[in-house]
């Protein structure tokens, strides 16, 4: 089986980003939104996906996820959002 990782980066209703990683966009989103994604997302409501990058390995999306977290600044993550 070839499974597909993502990283995805949300818009929240306070105009700040949450950035994640899955195997199914879509169904963390409903998840976030739901109050059950994360506990950041609960205080932080999640208005939609502005960002996401697929990724053949969990271990891929991780490391991307951590450089999206912790390397960039709101200002570049917003330039990667406009990238793509």
């Amino acid at each position: 089986m070839n499974e597909k990782f993502y990283v995805y980066i949300l818009l929240t209703e306070d105009d700040t980003l949450y950035c994640g990683y899955t195997d199914n966009v879509e169904k963390r989103f409903e998840l976030h939104k739901s109050g059950k994604g994360a506990k950041y997302t609960r205080a932080h409501k999640p208005l939609k996906i502005v960002y996401t990058k697929e990724f053949s390995s969990k271990s891929e999306a991780q490391k991307e996820e951590y450089r999206i977290k912790h390397k960039l600044t709101k200002k570049q993550k917003l330039q990667l959002i406009n990238i793509n």
